[in-house]
């Protein structure tokens, strides 16, 4: 099988129905030639795949850099990497140098707004056009179309597509799936509120309704790390999620800012968005927050940065589940960052520190997850009341609390995205299928940002409605309000009815 190179990026082909991509991997001297030689595992792929009888178990790659995007399991020979993270007492640190832990490594905005700014305004001034530019210079992929209606797609429910007589979307990644739909349907729906209708004084009626935002665009990033292993799978999956979660376009585009900006601007086959939603890079941000303050008029869920974690774990923490929930955060990409902080005494650091390398090399994704934990740190608080206020100052988006009746503490948390109490609720739970929202603040926008729930779907319009006898209660307050700042025709809205009322009065005596 030869790989031809293509700039950084290339593809080989099994007989024209998987296409992939890959990363950099070791070179070895194979048979006297500068080859590299690797062995791949097919993970999903191999239900259609090792129906073959001619599925290689080795391949010999005529490159000497591929790159690895739509990717197959590789796994190929590696020396270990040294997987550890820098250590602080918190009581020996100065304020100064605790604010400075807080603080995320920092990501230069001017430099990447530059890069940003003219593909937004491009895609604004040619449309589809530009997408499909885009998508050919990023992803190498020449477009047809860049909109899918879902309604005239096949429905991977009722009809599976098939080769070699199997299913593509499996019936167990189904299963998971619906699990994680419902989970996920009952704990927003039970986020419905109430109409609020108040009396606020004698016939001064308020009230609040909510009515849902009409077009929303939701980003789903592939990042560094796609779900399935081919083009043809992932359609399947993502088509299959996105009926079920009554999603009506598919936009395909290569590079986070044009499909932000093809959804902001709207253009002859996308249909423009009100609101765009998704987690993702640097890019995703810094076109969020272009086009949020841009004509486009459209709004956004939250900033959104690095993928995070912290972790509070005391003495009775399993160090295989501390290591387990730290990778999981630091495999997301070199620019994760993971926190440990060490409630008390008692906790065994050693086996703690010798399994976060252990774990670290036997990961497929160990390059992204070392470089994570090269900026990631653990701290020694001496309790859980200074544990949990570091935490707070910290504002993670994802909060661990292993520690013993980790309950109790809920009512001391400040600021965090999301929080998983006790031993047995790593944070990948979250991620998938809990039912609580995974789109969460990052950075330390916790602090003042919410992660994505079924209000943030929604507008909110209020009511009044006053009698008479309201306005005669309620009025001389405002006008003498509207007198203070100066505003006479806001005092004279309000009594010249008054007087209209009094004569009225006057006339129904007489």
């Amino acid at each position: 099988m030869k790989v031809l190179m293509d700039c950084q990026r290339l593809s080989f082909n099994w007989n024209k129905c998987f296409c992939q991509s890959l990363r950099t991997l070791p070179i070895q001297i194979v048979g006297g030639q500068r080859d590299i030689q690797c062995r791949v595992s097919y993970s999903r792929a191999e239900l259609v795949l090792s129906r073959r009888k001619n599925v290689p178990q080795f391949i010999i790659c005529e490159a000497e850099i591929i790159t690895l995007e739509w990717v197959f399991n590789v796994r190929s020979s590696h020396t270990a990497i040294k997987c550890s993270m820098k250590s602080y007492k918190l009581s020996e640190l100065t304020q100064a140098q605790v604010n400075s832990l807080k603080a995320r490594p920092r990501i230069d905005f001017s430099s990447i707004f530059n890069l940003v700014n003219p593909i937004v305004d491009d895609v604004r001034c040619r449309g589809d056009a530009a997408v499909k530019d885009y998508t050919t210079k990023f992803d190498k992929v020449e477009l047809e179309k860049i909109i899918e209606n879902v309604s005239e797609l096949p429905d991977p429910e009722v009809a599976y597509l098939f080769i070699l007589d199997h299913p593509l979307l499996d019936s167990v990644v189904r299963e998971a799936f619906d699990v994680a739909y419902d989970n996920i349907y009952a704990f927003h729906a039970a986020q419905k509120s109430a109409e609020i209708s108040v009396e606020n004084m004698k016939g001064v009626k308020c009230k609040r309704v909510s009515r849902g935002i009409p077009s929303v665009g939701l980003y789903v990033p592939g990042g560094t790390a796609v779900l399935p292993s081919t083009a043809l799978m992932l359609a399947v999956e993502v088509l299959y999620c996105a009926k079920r979660a009554g999603v009506t376009h598919i936009l395909k585009a290569g590079g986070a800012q044009v499909a932000i900006s093809a959804m902001a601007w709207g253009t002859a086959s996308c249909p423009k968005v009100e609101k765009i939603f998704g987690p993702g890079n640097q890019y995703v941000t810094a076109a969020k927050m272009i086009l949020q303050n841009s004509e486009a008029m459209v709004s956004i869920d939250m900033p959104a940065g690095p993928s995070e974690v912290l972790v509070i774990a005391d003495k009775q923490a399993n160090p295989v589940h501390i290591a387990s929930d730290l990778l999981s955060q630091a495999e997301h990409g070199p620019d994760s960052q993971v926190v440990l902080v060490i409630a008390g005494e008692g906790v065994d650091i050693r086996a703690i520190e010798e399994e976060i390398n252990k774990q670290c090399n036997n990961l497929p994704r160990r390059e992204y997850a070392s470089k994570a934990l090269d900026h990631s740190f653990t701290v020694f608080a001496r309790d859980m009341v200074e544990a949990i206020s570091f935490s707070n100052l910290y504002a993670p988006e994802h909060l661990i609390i292993n520690v013993q009746d980790a309950e109790k503490w809920e009512g001391f948390i400040e600021n965090a995205g999301s929080v998983f109490l006790g031993q047995w609720t790593p944070e990948s739970v979250g991620d998938y299928a809990s039912g609580t929202n995974h789109v969460l603040p990052t950075y330390g926008y916790a602090r003042m940002y919410s992660g994505v729930s079924l209000d943030s779907f929604l507008k909110y319009i209020t009511f009044q409605s006053l009698t008479e006898e309201g306005l005669m209660n309620l009025g001389p307050h405002v006008a003498t309000m509207a007198e203070v700042e100066g505003l006479e025709a806001h005092k004279r809205a309000v009594t010249l009815r008054l007087q209209d009322i009094q004569a009225n009065q006057i006339s129904q005596r007489t």
